[in-house]
C-alpha cells in the first residue's frame, strides 16, 4: 500500500541532480581517525590516505534550524524528500584510481543515479543510489557508489527477518567493542548528526532499536582496516560492501576475512556475537604476489 504522502514522480525528479564540494585532507583529522581506529601512528602530510578515510571529508553542513528530528539535514535538498523516517547505509562500491595524499585539496562531484521503491517484508522501502567522483589536483582518485535505504517504523508485534548465519572459521578475525565513545568519536569526525548513533533515548524509544547503531561506514572501514593489519603495505584496487543487519553498542562484534586462492580477492564480513551476518564485503587487491606471499606464510 502506498502512503498518501508518497509521490514517486516527485522523487524521480531528483535523479540526475548534482552537487560539487571542495575540501582539504587535513593531517589533524587523519590523526584523529587513526586514534579512533586504535592506530599508534597516523599518515603524515604527503603520505596516502588509507582507503575509506575520505569519509571524514565533504561534510553535509546544515544550519541547526535545518535539521530533521533524526539529526540529519531536512530532506529535499540534494537528497530527495523520501517520506519514510528510518534511513541507513545499505552498501557501496568503490574503485581506487589514484592515492589521495594527506594535505591535498580534493573535490567531490555527486550525482543522484537512481531512486526506486519496493515493498519488503517489513513494509515500504526506498533505495537511493548516489555516485561520487572524488578528485585531487584534477585527477580522478576514487569512484564511489553509495546506496541509501529508507524504511518506515516497525509495526507493533511485527517479527524481525530471520538472521543469516556468517561464514565459519575465518582466516582472519578481530573483535570490536563498539562502546558509545567510539560511536561518538566517529560521528564527530564525519560530522554525522544522525541520532541513532549517540542518542540512546531516541534510538530505542522513537526508532525502536535495542541500542545505539554502529555506523555502516565505520564497519566498512574496520573491514578494510582488517586487510591492512593482516597484509601490511597492500594496495586495494576495489572494494564493495552490503549491509545485512545492524550492529549495536550493547554487544561486541567481529570483523572477519578469508583470502581467496587467487591472491587477489579477499572475502570480508562482520558478524555479531551470535555468529549472525551483519555486513558482507569484498576487496580486490592491486598486487596479488604480495597477498600470495602472505597467504603462504599464514599459519593453518
Amino acid at each position: 500500500m502506498i502512503d498518501d504522502d508518497f509521490d514517486a514522480g516527485l522523487l524521480q525528479q531528483w535523479v540526475g541532480k548534482t552537487e560539487v564540494l571542495h575540501d582539504v585532507v587535513r593531517p589533524e583529522t587523519a590523526a584523529a581517525l587513526a586514534a579512533t581506529l586504535d592506530y599508534p601512528d597516523a599518515p603524515r602530510a604527503g603520505e596516502p590516505l588509507p582507503p575509506l578515510w575520505h569519509w571524514t571529508n565533504f561534510y553535509a553542513i546544515a544550519q541547526q534550524s535545518q535539521l530533521g528530528e533524526d539529526g540529519h539535514p531536512k530532506r529535499g535538498g540534494f537528497l530527495p524528500p523520501v517520506p519514510l523516517p528510518r534511513r541507513m547505509w545499505a552498501g557501496g562500491r568503490f574503485v581506487f584510481h589514484a592515492p589521495i595524499p594527506v594535505g591535498s585539496s580534493v573535490a567531490r562531484t555527486s550525482t543522484i543515479r537512481s531512486v526506486s521503491a519496493k515493498e519488503g517484508s517489513s513494509g515500504r522501502l526506498v533505495f537511493v543510489t548516489v555516485r561520487h567522483e572524488i578528485s585531487r589536483d584534477g585527477q580522478l582518485a576514487i569512484t564511489e557508489e553509495h546506496d541509501i535505504v529508507y524504511r518506515g517504523m516497525p509495526t507493533p508485534g511485527s517479527a524481525a527477518p530471520p538472521p543469516k548465519p556468517a561464514p565459519l572459521n575465518p582466516r582472519w578475525s578481530r573483535t570490536i567493542h563498539p562502546d558509545p565513545v567510539l560511536l561518538f568519536r566517529y560521528s564527530a569526525l564525519t560530522f554525522n548528526g544522525h541520532r541513532i548513533h549517540y542518542d540512546r533515548t531516541y534510538v530505542t524509544e522513537v526508532e525502536g532499536y535495542p541500542g545505539l547503531i554502529v555506523h555502516g561506514p565505520l564497519i566498512a572501514t574496520l573491514l578494510v582496516d582488517l586487510v591492512r593489519r593482516e597484509v601490511p603495505g597492500v594496495e586495494i584496487a576495489e572494494f564493495r560492501f552490503r549491509a545485512v543487519s545492524p550492529l549495536f553498542d550493547i554487544d561486541a562484534f567481529s570483523v572477519c576475512g578469508e583470502p581467496a586462492a587467487d591472491g587477489k580477492t579477499i572475502k570480508l564480513w562482520a558478524q555479531n556475537s551470535r555468529g549472525e551476518l551483519a555486513m558482507e564485503a569484498e576487496a580486490i587487491l592491486h598486487a596479488p604476489p604480495l597477498c600470495q606471499y602472505n597467504l603462504r606464510h599464514l599459519p593453518d
